[in-house]
Protein backbone atom coordinates (compact mmCIF):
# COMPACT_ATOMS: atom_id res chain seq x y z
CA UNK A 1 0.00 0.00 0.00
CA UNK A 2 1.53 3.67 -0.86
CA UNK A 3 1.84 6.20 1.90
CA UNK A 4 -0.28 6.88 5.00
CA UNK A 5 -3.65 7.04 5.43
CA UNK A 6 -3.23 10.46 6.69
CA UNK A 7 -3.54 11.42 3.00
CA UNK A 8 -6.69 10.10 1.60
CA UNK A 9 -9.07 13.11 2.27
CA UNK A 10 -12.13 10.78 2.98
CA UNK A 11 -10.51 8.72 6.28
CA UNK A 12 -9.47 12.36 7.68
CA UNK A 13 -10.35 12.19 11.25
CA UNK A 14 -11.83 15.70 11.16
CA UNK A 15 -13.94 14.19 8.22
CA UNK A 16 -14.85 11.18 8.95
CA UNK A 17 -16.73 12.33 12.73
CA UNK A 18 -18.22 14.94 10.48
CA UNK A 19 -20.47 11.94 9.49
CA UNK A 20 -21.41 11.49 13.24
CA UNK A 21 -23.58 14.43 12.97
CA UNK A 22 -25.25 13.57 9.89
CA UNK A 23 -25.68 10.10 10.77
CA UNK A 24 -26.45 10.29 14.50
CA UNK A 25 -29.86 9.79 16.06
CA UNK A 26 -32.16 7.52 13.64
CA UNK A 27 -35.59 9.40 13.79
CA UNK A 28 -37.25 5.61 14.76
CA UNK A 29 -35.50 5.45 18.28
CA UNK A 30 -38.32 7.07 20.41
CA UNK A 31 -36.75 6.58 24.01
CA UNK A 32 -33.52 8.38 22.94
CA UNK A 33 -35.03 11.44 21.22
CA UNK A 34 -37.24 11.88 24.28
CA UNK A 35 -34.95 12.60 27.19
CA UNK A 36 -31.35 15.00 26.79
CA UNK A 37 -27.80 14.34 27.39
CA UNK A 38 -25.37 15.98 29.77
CA UNK A 39 -21.12 15.14 30.44
CA UNK A 40 -20.09 12.96 33.42
CA UNK A 41 -16.87 14.75 34.65
CA UNK A 42 -15.57 10.81 34.49
CA UNK A 43 -16.50 7.53 33.72
CA UNK A 44 -17.93 7.06 36.96
CA UNK A 45 -21.45 8.15 36.86
CA UNK A 46 -22.96 9.78 39.36
CA UNK A 47 -26.48 10.48 40.30
CA UNK A 48 -29.09 11.14 42.80
CA UNK A 49 -32.81 9.76 42.34
CA UNK A 50 -36.23 10.32 44.47
CA UNK A 51 -39.46 9.27 45.04
CA UNK A 52 -42.52 11.45 46.41
CA UNK A 53 -42.17 15.21 45.43
CA UNK A 54 -44.39 18.35 45.85
CA UNK A 55 -43.23 19.13 49.44
CA UNK A 56 -43.74 22.41 51.27
CA UNK A 57 -42.13 24.90 52.91
CA UNK A 58 -42.75 24.99 56.62
CA UNK A 59 -44.07 28.00 58.68
CA UNK A 60 -41.68 30.08 60.46
CA UNK A 61 -41.79 32.38 62.92
CA UNK A 62 -40.11 36.03 62.05
CA UNK A 63 -37.00 36.09 63.52
CA UNK A 64 -36.75 32.51 64.39
CA UNK A 65 -34.13 29.75 62.14
CA UNK A 66 -35.66 28.68 59.36
CA UNK A 67 -36.93 24.76 59.68
CA UNK A 68 -34.81 22.42 57.72
CA UNK A 69 -36.41 19.63 55.49
CA UNK A 70 -35.08 15.96 54.78
CA UNK A 71 -35.05 15.10 50.91
CA UNK A 72 -38.06 13.17 50.14
CA UNK A 73 -37.00 9.80 49.09
CA UNK A 74 -33.45 10.23 48.07
CA UNK A 75 -31.10 8.10 47.05
CA UNK A 76 -27.55 8.04 44.98
CA UNK A 77 -26.39 5.74 42.46
CA UNK A 78 -22.80 4.91 41.13
CA UNK A 79 -22.03 2.86 38.39
CA UNK A 80 -19.03 2.62 35.47
CA UNK A 81 -20.12 3.79 32.18
CA UNK A 82 -20.43 0.96 29.97
CA UNK A 83 -18.49 1.34 26.75
CA UNK A 84 -19.46 -0.07 23.27
CA UNK A 85 -18.16 -0.04 19.68
CA UNK A 86 -18.03 -1.11 16.16
CA UNK A 87 -14.76 -1.51 14.09
CA UNK A 88 -14.67 -2.82 9.92
CA UNK A 89 -11.62 -3.42 8.06
CA UNK A 90 -10.82 -2.10 4.85
CA UNK A 91 -8.21 -3.65 2.29
CA UNK A 92 -5.73 -1.94 0.42
CA UNK A 93 -7.54 -1.94 -3.03
CA UNK A 94 -10.49 -0.40 -1.09
CA UNK A 95 -8.29 2.53 -0.46
CA UNK A 96 -6.17 3.07 -3.48
CA UNK A 97 -10.24 3.58 -5.46
CA UNK A 98 -10.07 6.61 -2.63
CA UNK A 99 -7.25 7.90 -3.78
CA UNK A 100 -8.93 8.78 -7.08
CA UNK A 101 -10.01 12.10 -6.34
CA UNK A 102 -12.87 13.71 -8.45
CA UNK A 103 -13.31 11.93 -11.34
CA UNK A 104 -12.90 8.16 -11.67
CA UNK A 105 -16.01 5.78 -11.18
CA UNK A 106 -13.72 3.71 -8.35
CA UNK A 107 -13.69 6.68 -6.41
CA UNK A 108 -17.06 7.47 -5.93
CA UNK A 109 -17.94 3.71 -5.89
CA UNK A 110 -15.36 3.37 -2.70
CA UNK A 111 -16.54 7.06 -1.39
CA UNK A 112 -19.69 5.53 -1.26
CA UNK A 113 -18.82 2.34 0.33
CA UNK A 114 -17.30 4.20 3.24
CA UNK A 115 -20.22 6.29 3.98
CA UNK A 116 -22.47 3.45 3.93
CA UNK A 117 -20.28 1.44 6.16
CA UNK A 118 -19.49 4.50 8.53
CA UNK A 119 -23.35 5.38 8.53
CA UNK A 120 -23.98 1.17 9.60
CA UNK A 121 -21.46 1.41 12.42
CA UNK A 122 -22.76 4.76 13.63
CA UNK A 123 -26.13 3.63 13.92
CA UNK A 124 -25.42 0.19 15.44
CA UNK A 125 -24.07 2.55 18.24
CA UNK A 126 -27.19 4.60 18.24
CA UNK A 127 -29.32 1.32 18.58
CA UNK A 128 -26.92 0.29 21.37
CA UNK A 129 -27.72 3.46 23.45
CA UNK A 130 -31.40 2.87 22.44
CA UNK A 131 -31.17 -0.63 24.35
CA UNK A 132 -29.87 0.92 27.53
CA UNK A 133 -32.82 3.05 27.21
CA UNK A 134 -35.03 0.64 26.69
CA UNK A 135 -34.15 -1.62 29.30
CA UNK A 136 -33.82 0.74 32.05
CA UNK A 137 -37.30 1.37 30.93
CA UNK A 138 -38.48 -2.10 30.70
CA UNK A 139 -36.57 -4.13 32.74
CA UNK A 140 -35.52 -1.38 35.41
CA UNK A 141 -31.98 -2.86 35.28
CA UNK A 142 -29.68 -4.26 32.75
CA UNK A 143 -26.47 -6.37 32.78
CA UNK A 144 -23.23 -4.70 30.63
CA UNK A 145 -19.22 -5.94 30.66
CA UNK A 146 -16.85 -3.85 32.09
CA UNK A 147 -12.51 -4.49 32.35
CA UNK A 148 -11.17 -8.40 32.06
CA UNK A 149 -14.83 -9.95 31.15
CA UNK A 150 -16.28 -8.72 34.56
CA UNK A 151 -20.09 -8.28 34.54
CA UNK A 152 -21.52 -5.44 35.88
CA UNK A 153 -25.30 -4.44 36.51
CA UNK A 154 -27.01 -1.39 37.36
CA UNK A 155 -30.55 -1.24 38.68
CA UNK A 156 -32.45 1.52 38.78
CA UNK A 157 -34.59 0.97 42.28
CA UNK A 158 -37.78 1.23 40.35
CA UNK A 159 -40.76 0.90 43.35
CA UNK A 160 -42.49 -2.58 43.15
CA UNK A 161 -45.50 -0.39 42.92
CA UNK A 162 -44.81 0.59 39.52
CA UNK A 163 -43.52 -2.74 38.03
CA UNK A 164 -47.07 -4.45 37.79
CA UNK A 165 -48.36 -7.70 36.22
CA UNK A 166 -51.82 -8.65 35.73
CA UNK A 167 -53.37 -11.53 36.52
CA UNK A 168 -54.34 -14.58 33.98
CA UNK A 169 -58.11 -13.42 34.18
CA UNK A 170 -57.01 -9.45 33.60
CA UNK A 171 -54.76 -10.21 30.97
CA UNK A 172 -55.08 -7.48 28.33
CA UNK A 173 -55.11 -10.49 24.93
CA UNK A 174 -56.60 -13.07 27.02
CA UNK A 175 -58.11 -12.64 30.09
CA UNK A 176 -62.19 -12.61 30.23
CA UNK A 177 -62.15 -9.64 32.33
CA UNK A 178 -59.56 -7.65 30.93
CA UNK A 179 -60.26 -3.74 32.38
CA UNK A 180 -57.82 -2.08 29.99
CA UNK A 181 -59.59 1.82 30.45
CA UNK A 182 -59.33 0.78 33.95
CA UNK A 183 -55.56 -0.50 33.79
CA UNK A 184 -55.03 3.17 33.14
CA UNK A 185 -56.75 5.32 35.60
CA UNK A 186 -55.16 3.14 37.94
CA UNK A 187 -51.42 3.88 36.33
CA UNK A 188 -52.16 7.84 35.80
CA UNK A 189 -53.49 7.89 39.51
CA UNK A 190 -50.85 6.05 41.25
CA UNK A 191 -47.88 8.20 39.60
CA UNK A 192 -49.70 11.62 40.14
CA UNK A 193 -50.08 10.56 43.61
CA UNK A 194 -46.71 9.33 44.07
CA UNK A 195 -44.97 12.13 42.67
CA UNK A 196 -47.10 15.03 41.43
CA UNK A 197 -46.52 14.44 37.54
CA UNK A 198 -48.91 13.77 34.52
CA UNK A 199 -48.64 10.67 32.42
CA UNK A 200 -48.08 12.19 29.00
CA UNK A 201 -46.27 9.01 27.33
CA UNK A 202 -47.93 5.57 26.93
CA UNK A 203 -45.69 3.24 24.93
CA UNK A 204 -46.13 -0.15 23.54
CA UNK A 205 -45.88 -2.39 20.32
CA UNK A 206 -48.51 -3.53 17.54
CA UNK A 207 -49.01 -6.50 19.45
CA UNK A 208 -50.43 -4.61 22.21
CA UNK A 209 -52.35 -2.40 20.14
CA UNK A 210 -54.05 -4.95 18.78
CA UNK A 211 -55.52 -5.76 22.08
CA UNK A 212 -56.31 -2.19 22.57
CA UNK A 213 -58.49 -2.58 19.54
CA UNK A 214 -60.03 -5.70 19.95
CA UNK A 215 -61.45 -5.02 23.77
CA UNK A 216 -65.51 -4.91 24.01
CA UNK A 217 -65.49 -1.51 26.38
CA UNK A 218 -62.90 0.26 24.09
CA UNK A 219 -64.92 -0.52 21.10
CA UNK A 220 -68.21 0.57 23.18
CA UNK A 221 -66.62 4.14 24.29
CA UNK A 222 -65.80 4.86 20.88
CA UNK A 223 -68.73 4.28 18.91
CA UNK A 224 -70.17 7.61 17.19
CA UNK A 225 -73.12 7.54 20.04
CA UNK A 226 -70.55 7.36 22.78
CA UNK A 227 -67.56 9.21 21.42
CA UNK A 228 -66.18 11.63 18.76
CA UNK A 229 -67.23 10.33 15.47
CA UNK A 230 -66.76 6.72 15.76
CA UNK A 231 -63.34 6.86 14.13
CA UNK A 232 -61.19 4.13 15.90
CA UNK A 233 -60.23 2.95 12.52
CA UNK A 234 -60.10 5.95 10.56
CA UNK A 235 -57.80 9.03 9.72
CA UNK A 236 -54.71 8.71 11.05
CA UNK A 237 -53.74 4.99 11.15
CA UNK A 238 -50.92 2.87 12.36
CA UNK A 239 -50.18 1.17 9.27
CA UNK A 240 -49.93 -2.04 10.02
CA UNK A 241 -53.17 -2.40 12.62
CA UNK A 242 -55.45 0.00 10.61
CA UNK A 243 -56.32 1.82 14.65
CA UNK A 244 -56.16 6.25 15.04
CA UNK A 245 -53.77 6.53 17.71
CA UNK A 246 -54.71 10.15 18.01
CA UNK A 247 -58.41 9.00 18.95
CA UNK A 248 -57.24 6.21 21.20
CA UNK A 249 -54.96 8.72 23.09
CA UNK A 250 -57.89 11.33 23.29
CA UNK A 251 -59.41 8.95 25.20
CA UNK A 252 -57.16 7.72 27.37
CA UNK A 253 -56.17 11.34 28.01
CA UNK A 254 -52.55 10.54 27.36
CA UNK A 255 -51.15 13.31 24.94
CA UNK A 256 -48.36 11.01 23.46
CA UNK A 257 -49.32 7.55 22.44
CA UNK A 258 -46.60 5.99 21.07
CA UNK A 259 -46.76 2.30 19.18
CA UNK A 260 -43.26 1.49 19.06
CA UNK A 261 -42.45 -1.05 16.93
CA UNK A 262 -38.38 -0.86 16.44
CA UNK A 263 -36.27 -3.31 16.61
CA UNK A 264 -32.29 -4.72 17.24
CA UNK A 265 -31.26 -7.61 16.25
CA UNK A 266 -28.16 -9.79 17.87
CA UNK A 267 -25.75 -11.95 15.73
CA UNK A 268 -23.06 -14.40 17.04
CA UNK A 269 -21.48 -16.83 15.23
CA UNK A 270 -20.82 -20.76 16.68
CA UNK A 271 -18.25 -21.79 18.22
CA UNK A 272 -18.84 -25.45 18.46
CA UNK A 273 -20.63 -27.47 16.24
CA UNK A 274 -24.23 -28.09 15.84
CA UNK A 275 -25.73 -31.28 15.12
CA UNK A 276 -29.17 -31.46 13.36
CA UNK A 277 -31.82 -33.42 15.58
CA UNK A 278 -29.97 -33.78 18.25
CA UNK A 279 -27.97 -29.98 19.82
CA UNK A 280 -30.26 -28.06 21.67
CA UNK A 281 -27.67 -26.08 23.58
CA UNK A 282 -26.14 -23.85 20.95
CA UNK A 283 -22.20 -22.50 21.62
CA UNK A 284 -22.06 -18.93 20.40
CA UNK A 285 -19.32 -16.29 20.39
CA UNK A 286 -21.43 -13.72 22.66
CA UNK A 287 -24.42 -14.66 24.20
CA UNK A 288 -25.08 -11.24 26.14
CA UNK A 289 -27.72 -10.14 24.67
CA UNK A 290 -29.70 -12.84 23.56
CA UNK A 291 -32.81 -13.34 25.67
CA UNK A 292 -35.52 -16.63 26.64
CA UNK A 293 -38.59 -16.56 24.56
CA UNK A 294 -36.88 -15.01 21.68
CA UNK A 295 -36.55 -16.62 18.20
CA UNK A 296 -33.08 -17.92 17.29
CA UNK A 297 -32.24 -18.30 13.85
CA UNK A 298 -30.00 -20.55 12.41
CA UNK A 299 -27.98 -19.49 9.24
CA UNK A 300 -26.05 -21.90 7.05
CA UNK A 301 -23.61 -19.84 5.28
CA UNK A 302 -22.63 -21.79 2.52
CA UNK A 303 -25.92 -22.46 1.78
CA UNK A 304 -28.04 -19.54 2.75
CA UNK A 305 -30.62 -21.54 4.31
CA UNK A 306 -31.98 -20.99 7.62
CA UNK A 307 -34.68 -22.35 10.47
CA UNK A 308 -35.82 -20.99 13.76
CA UNK A 309 -35.82 -21.99 17.06
CA UNK A 310 -37.24 -20.89 20.48
CA UNK A 311 -34.62 -19.77 22.79
CA UNK A 312 -35.33 -20.99 26.46
CA UNK A 313 -32.74 -19.79 28.49
CA UNK A 314 -29.34 -18.27 28.19
CA UNK A 315 -25.88 -19.25 29.81
CA UNK A 316 -24.08 -15.68 29.60
CA UNK A 317 -20.75 -17.13 31.99
CA UNK A 318 -21.15 -20.48 29.78
CA UNK A 319 -21.62 -18.89 26.10
CA UNK A 320 -24.72 -20.48 25.07
CA UNK A 321 -27.72 -20.61 24.35
CA UNK A 322 -30.83 -23.07 24.92
CA UNK A 323 -33.49 -23.86 22.37
CA UNK A 324 -36.57 -26.09 23.01
CA UNK A 325 -36.03 -28.17 20.27
CA UNK A 326 -32.65 -28.98 18.27
CA UNK A 327 -32.65 -27.45 14.81
CA UNK A 328 -33.60 -30.30 11.90
CA UNK A 329 -30.16 -29.22 9.81
CA UNK A 330 -26.59 -29.23 11.18
CA UNK A 331 -24.28 -26.33 10.98
CA UNK A 332 -20.36 -25.72 11.49
CA UNK A 333 -18.49 -23.58 14.18
CA UNK A 334 -16.70 -20.63 12.93
CA UNK A 335 -18.63 -20.55 9.54
CA UNK A 336 -21.89 -20.76 10.51
CA UNK A 337 -24.03 -17.81 12.81
CA UNK A 338 -27.10 -17.45 14.59
CA UNK A 339 -29.44 -13.90 15.43
CA UNK A 340 -32.30 -13.25 16.97
CA UNK A 341 -34.93 -10.18 16.76
CA UNK A 342 -36.13 -8.23 19.57
CA UNK A 343 -38.37 -5.10 19.82
CA UNK A 344 -37.51 -2.74 22.49
CA UNK A 345 -40.72 -2.59 24.13
CA UNK A 346 -42.03 -6.48 24.73
CA UNK A 347 -44.93 -8.01 23.25
CA UNK A 348 -46.32 -7.82 26.40
CA UNK A 349 -45.80 -4.96 27.91
CA UNK A 350 -46.93 -1.22 28.22
CA UNK A 351 -44.86 1.74 29.54
CA UNK A 352 -46.24 5.11 31.10
CA UNK A 353 -44.47 7.98 32.26
CA UNK A 354 -44.29 11.66 33.41
CA UNK A 355 -41.45 12.84 31.18
CA UNK A 356 -40.96 15.52 33.76
CA UNK A 357 -41.51 16.32 37.59
CA UNK A 358 -42.00 19.95 38.55
CA UNK A 359 -40.05 21.16 35.38
CA UNK A 360 -37.22 18.48 35.65
CA UNK A 361 -36.82 15.82 33.20
CA UNK A 362 -37.34 12.30 34.85
CA UNK A 363 -34.42 10.38 33.35
CA UNK A 364 -31.45 11.43 30.86
CA UNK A 365 -27.94 9.99 29.00
CA UNK A 366 -24.95 10.75 31.11
CA UNK A 367 -21.86 10.82 28.33
CA UNK A 368 -18.66 9.62 29.50
CA UNK A 369 -14.98 10.55 28.65
CA UNK A 370 -13.24 8.24 26.66
CA UNK A 371 -9.54 8.35 24.88
CA UNK A 372 -6.33 10.62 25.20
CA UNK A 373 -8.16 13.18 24.41
CA UNK A 374 -11.58 13.07 26.82
CA UNK A 375 -13.92 12.52 24.04
CA UNK A 376 -17.51 12.61 24.72
CA UNK A 377 -20.19 10.96 22.42
CA UNK A 378 -19.48 9.26 18.85
CA UNK A 379 -16.23 8.82 18.20
CA UNK A 380 -14.35 7.78 14.85
CA UNK A 381 -11.17 7.01 14.36
CA UNK A 382 -8.39 4.66 12.32
CA UNK A 383 -5.71 2.36 12.23
CA UNK A 384 -3.34 1.17 9.59
CA UNK A 385 -2.16 -2.77 9.56
CA UNK A 386 0.40 -4.77 7.70
CA UNK A 387 0.49 -7.57 5.79
CA UNK A 388 -2.45 -7.40 4.34
CA UNK A 389 -2.42 -3.33 3.90
CA UNK A 390 -5.62 -2.30 4.95
CA UNK A 391 -7.07 -0.46 7.84
CA UNK A 392 -9.33 -0.77 10.16
CA UNK A 393 -11.93 2.10 10.80
CA UNK A 394 -13.77 2.08 14.18
CA UNK A 395 -16.87 3.57 16.00
CA UNK A 396 -17.09 4.15 20.01
CA UNK A 397 -18.86 5.67 22.58
CA UNK A 398 -19.29 5.88 26.29
CA UNK A 399 -21.81 6.11 28.98
CA UNK A 400 -25.16 5.28 30.96
CA UNK A 401 -28.56 6.34 30.96
CA UNK A 402 -29.72 7.48 34.33
CA UNK A 403 -33.71 7.81 36.21
CA UNK A 404 -33.76 10.89 38.44
CA UNK A 405 -38.00 10.44 39.61
CA UNK A 406 -38.37 6.65 39.82
CA UNK A 407 -41.81 6.19 40.53
CA UNK A 408 -42.70 8.85 37.53
CA UNK A 409 -42.22 5.46 35.38
CA UNK A 410 -45.27 2.45 35.60
CA UNK A 411 -44.32 -1.17 33.84
CA UNK A 412 -47.35 -2.75 33.10
CA UNK A 413 -47.10 -6.58 31.90
CA UNK A 414 -49.83 -6.88 30.19
CA UNK A 415 -50.18 -10.69 28.66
Amino acid sequence: MPKGIGEIPSLRLEVLQNFVTKFQGPANLALMNIFGQSDSPSDTIRWESQEGGRGMAQLKAPGAPTPKSAPEGMAEHSAKAAFWGDKRYFDEEFLNNLRKPGTESGYMEASQTLANNLATMIRRCERRKEWFFSKMFTSGSFTYERAQGVKATVNYAIPTTHKVGLTTDYKWGTGTKANILGDVMDCKGLIADDCGGQVDYMMFNRTVLRYIAANSSILDLLKKSNYGDGDLFKGNRNSIVGVNTNVLGSLLDIPNLIVYDELYEVKAFLTGAVTGSSTTVIPVSDAGDFVATGTLRFYDSSEGTWEEETITSVQVEAGTVTVGTAPTASFKAGEDYVTMKRKYIPDNMVVFFTSTVDGEKIAEFKRAPFGLDRHYGIKTDTKETWDPDGINLRVQDKGLPVLYHRDGLYILTVE
